[in-house]
């Protein structure tokens, strides 16, 4: 193959940040490859932030001329307009998001441009606009989950005197109330918003002063910068600075433990939805029908809130694999980080949004869960209970129970219906007055202990709960109030 000759050689096109080194310009097919700019430019707002108090900082430690930085943020600011208003076009071949607006602020201020990025690499500056814009995501999605736990608090206060079966292995098992059923979500959401919460210190960490690799030769204040934008601590080692992506992997893991909990209630609803179950009638405006079957109510969107986890999960892998092999400190093989976590980001949001909504339109069918509850001999373990009681060992009084239930089945029965000369033969242990004990509302309010799903349990819960949302949402609140920014 022969050697490429005249302009071909030479460096042509937009100038690269780092092209005094080479020759020749990058291959096209290397551009469209290698270039980011096409998914991290929604960075931009975090990218102008970040560079306004880099600016800011350089001015304070001498480093640049106080009428330059001030020409640098004017500049910053006039892009950022552009870009909100639909004026900015982003170029691939400037690879990022970040070379993209540099080369702006050059072409609007000239050389005062170039020195923006003084003490300062790429590496550091996509730490930084990368933990400024999950920090930001981590918080609207606490503020969702918390949306969410209203709903969820809502609807179990509503139904606190319903009741339904509970399930094991998907077979009935003992009644409940409804609403101890809706807690048991609670509970779940609850940990998820605690795990951002938690994950919210390990992102309010600010890396910018670490350069490439090894820190800057200048007299930089990252404490400075960290004040403006409301970190509440600097990075302490300048190679993990760079190299650290825990907190991306960190958030698609909290992520995916929203969707599976999602997930699981989505299934849980598309089954109480069905005509073998018909405990719960979703709102038209949440199901689609069928283009061919025109009698089908389909639970569309609980179905794609379950397909979506599984999206998310992939997220959690790819950025596993991402970086698990990767030496100190950074590596091209990083740029690959935003494409799951921005889809997690995406997915996570678009899941809450919607979820709440079709919450507060269920309607519940106590009916059903009722008429449910009383068939399928849930009574059986206060049967056995009350034997114990009587002084029978556990084991001798399951078999008992067992047996008496069996005979049930044979002449279509329930527990709670068999005369006193039935039971002197099948539990003569048992005493008068045993299908006293057998009634639905005395099965479920025979579980008072904490955590149970008797009446006053319940209601003690919904108060903890209630107090406790307040408290997670003064928590966010002062969250944010921490992170305001200085600029």
């Amino acid at each position: 193959m022969k050697k490429a000759k005249g302009k071909q050689n030479r460096l042509e096109g937009p100038k690269k940040a780092w092209s005094g080194r080479f020759r020749e310009a990058t291959a096209p097919e290397v551009e469209r490859f290698t270039e980011s700019v096409s998914f991290d430019q929604r960075l931009y707002r975090q990218d102008i932030l970040g560079s306004i108090a880099h600016a800011r900082m350089l001015a304070h430690q001498g480093i640049l001329a106080a009428g330059e930085a001030e020409r640098i943020e004017q500049g910053l600011k006039e892009i950022a307009e552009e870009i909100e208003t639909g004026r900015f076009r982003f170029r691939s071949q400037l690879e990022d998001v970040h070379m993209n607006i540099e080369a702006r602020l050059i072409e609007k201020i000239g050389d005062v441009g170039g020195k923006l990025h003084t003490a300062r690499s790429r590496n550091d500056q996509v730490a930084l606009d990368m933990r400024l814009y999950l920090r930001e995501v981590v918080d609207e999605v606490r503020g969702q989950l918390l949306g969410l736990h209203d709903v969820l608090l809502d609807r179990a206060e509503e139904t606190v005197e319903v009741l339904l079966p509970g399930y094991t292995h998907l077979q009935k098992a003992q009644p409940v109330r409804l609403a101890h059923h809706l807690m048991a979500y609670y509970q779940m959401f609850a940990r998820d918003e605690q795990r951002l919460s938690q994950l919210r210190e390990r992102v309010d960490v600010m890396p910018l002063g670490a350069g490439a690799i090894a820190g800057s030769g200048y007299p930089v204040n990252p404490s400075f910068v960290a004040k403006l934008l409301g970190f509440s601590r600097v990075a302490p080692n300048s190679m993990d600075a760079v190299s650290d992506r825990d907190f991306a992997i960190e958030f698609c893991y909290a992520a995916s433990m929203i969707l599976l909990h999602l997930s699981r209630w989505s299934e849980e609803l598309i089954l109480w939805s069905s005509e073998a179950f018909g405990f719960v009638t979703l709102a038209d405006a949440f199901c689609t029908g069928s283009s061919m079957m025109p009698q089908k109510k389909n639970p569309d969107v609980l179905e794609l809130v379950r397909g979506k986890a599984g999206g998310v999960y992939g997220d959690l892998q790819a950025l596993l694999v991402l970086m698990k092999g990767l030496p100190l400190t950074y590596q091209r093989d990083m740029q690959e980080d935003k494409v799951p976590l921005f889809h997690a980001v995406d997915t996570v949001a678009a899941c809450l949004s919607v979820f709440p909504v079709l919450l507060r339109s269920v309607h519940f069918e106590a009916g059903r869960m009722r008429l449910e509850a009383e068939q399928g001999f849930l009574n059986a373990t206060d049967l056995a209970d009350h034997l114990v009681r009587q002084g029978i060992p556990f084991r001798r009084a399951h078999a008992v129970a067992g047996r008496a239930v069996r005979y049930c089945l044979d002449k279509d029965k329930k527990l709670e219906d068999l005369t006193r000369r039935e039971w002197e033969r099948l539990a003569p242990d048992a005493g008068p007055g045993v299908e006293r004990i057998l009634g639905i509302e005395k099965v479920v309010e025979a579980r008072n202990i904490p955590g149970g799903t008797a009446k006053r349990q319940v209601l003690r819960q919904l108060r903890r709960a209630r107090a406790e949302l307040q408290k997670r949402r003064g928590r966010l609140e002062k969250d944010k109030e921490k992170s305001a920014l200085g600029l």
